[in-house]
């Protein structure tokens, strides 16, 4: 079996710092590699990925210059790659909705990982496509969506990239984009309110610099409330290692939320407000707590108790690139008439097709 993984063409694959999807593209190339499957991936051309890696645009992109020109760029990259793909490849593994464009003019499996939050227009535009295999990352994101095949597959990590650190050390921590859906402002207050130190990482994008201006940059004082800057893998492993807790105080449906398992691989405890994608990947009062609201959050850090060897097990069994990429193995057998069964029936959903929708 030859599998084409096509990565959007703006980060380089594995990333070097922010870049959820081509951390997922990365592990589950190196995954199926594992497993004896030929892979091609479509990257960007300085990604270093252990696979064979076919570019059109040699360097990443990032932050992006202008939302429309990125779209052409994105367009361009994955029907050149769907073109190139469809030659050689017996399944073709979309990342971005441009691409299930060309699925009219390809006959072969297309699988569609949904990275995204529900949102009606995109939703609208999957319609056309009811024979792609969708996959979505987290229950409660497939519970928001009608297409016909969707099956749900949560991400996975490399877990030994991430040391279990049973000591911890007196202070909570933050990772993730600085926009108000994230919830770094309530990360503050939680640290102040706790009396406990805070320290930040993320991604100071061009969209919300007004936000973290006036609701995060006030607070950072180098000391009480620390900001790191970004944070690779490295910076990741030694902030959330060390940390008695990571807060994940979301104002939005997450559809997964890779740093929640990585903080969990680290053997730290998440503290995360309920929504979306949470309930699924904290398991309360075993690798985390899931709380109603900031309240709740201040209450649970104030009463810790976690043993961080458990919080890794839990991470290892549930969240593993081993398990990701098993799943991922067995739609992509059922797809090429391999295997019968894809999942377990209560992760596959099969609805008949909306009336009016093309294919």
């Amino acid at each position: 079996m030859r599998v084409a993984l096509i990565g959007p063409p703006f980060i380089s694959i594995p990333p070097k710092k922010y870049g959820g999807t081509e951390l997922f593209v990365g592990h589950l190339a190196e995954g199926l590699k594992q497993n004896g499957i030929d892979v091609v991936v479509y990257a960007t051309g300085d990604s270093t990925i252990g696979v064979e890696v076919r570019s059109l645009y040699p360097e990443s992109e990032w932050p992006l210059n202008g939302e429309i020109f990125s779209n052409l760029k994105d367009a361009n990259h994955t029907f050149w790659a769907v073109a190139d793909a469809v030659r050689d490849c017996d399944i073709v593994h979309l990342n971005n909705a441009p691409g299930l464009a060309s699925s009219r003019f390809a006959d072969l499996p297309f699988v569609y990982t949904v990275h995204h939050p529900h949102e009606e227009g995109l939703s609208d535009f999957y319609a056309y496509y009811p024979d792609v295999n969708y996959v979505t990352i987290s229950d409660f994101q497939r519970s928001q969506e009608k297409m016909p095949k969707m099956t749900t597959i949560h991400h996975g990590i490399c877990v030994e990239d991430y040391p279990l650190r049973e000591t911890k050390q007196q202070y909570l921590s933050f990772i993730g984009r600085f926009a108000p859906v994230k919830g770094p402002h309530l990360a503050i207050a939680v640290a102040k309110r706790t009396g406990i130190p805070l320290k930040i990482a993320g991604e100071v994008q061009p969209l919300f610099k007004s936000y973290f201006e006036t609701e995060v940059k006030p607070h950072l004082d180098g000391n009480f409330i620390e900001y790191v800057g970004e944070a690779d893998l490295q910076a990741k492993n030694e902030l959330l290692g060390n940390s008695m807790a990571m807060l994940f105080p979301i104002q939005w449906n997450e559809p997964f939320g890779l740093v929640m398992i990585e903080a969990m691989a680290c053997g730290t405890p998440v503290i995360a407000l309920e929504g979306g994608s949470v309930p699924e990947v904290v398991q309360d009062g075993i690798s985390g707590y899931v709380c109603e609201n900031v309240d709740h959050m201040v209450e649970r850090v104030r009463n810790l108790s976690f043993t961080p060897a458990l919080i890794r097990r839990y991470a290892e069994e549930k969240f593993s690139v081993e398990v990701m990429t098993e799943k991922y193995l067995r739609l992509y057998k059922s797809l090429c008439g391999e295997e019968q069964d894809v999942l377990a029936p209560e992760t596959v959903i099969s609805l008949a097709v909306e009336p009016g929708a093309a294919a």
